[in-house]
């Protein structure tokens, strides 16, 4: 998948997890040790959302492609954001992993909170 298709999308979740009552913190933050698509605060807490596109489920869904590898990934990045950008010392932090797919009847999207702890 193309770059210009991942970023299309992460807007399509945006926009999804923004119908749902979150609201989006950062786009795209990049640092040394990983990215992570969205951040988010969904009703006070902060989530760390992966988002996957997969065209057919024949290989399973997006979630099933959220290796460990990419999992401490996002994990590192994480640490990073919330050392530079302001929150409570208690704030409730979590992985998310937004899932779309292609099918019979249009385009599913499954938003599973909590999709992996940190180690």
């Amino acid at each position: 998948m193309s770059r210009a298709s991942g970023q299309q999308w992460e807007r399509v979740a945006e926009r999804w997890l923004c119908d749902r009552g979150a609201r989006i913190l950062k786009r795209n933050f990049n640092c040394r040790g990983g990215e992570i698509d969205l951040v988010i605060n969904d009703h006070g807490e902060i989530a760390f959302v992966e988002v996957k596109f997969r065209a057919s489920a024949g290989y399973g869904d997006g979630a099933a492609h959220v290796t460990y590898t990419k999992q401490r990934r996002i994990e590192r990045a994480a640490r990073v954001y919330l050392q530079y950008h302001v929150h409570a010392p208690d704030q409730v932090c979590r992985f998310d992993v937004v899932s779309i797919g292609e099918g019979p009847g249009g385009v599913k999207i499954q938003w599973i909170k909590n999709a992996f702890d940190a180690v």
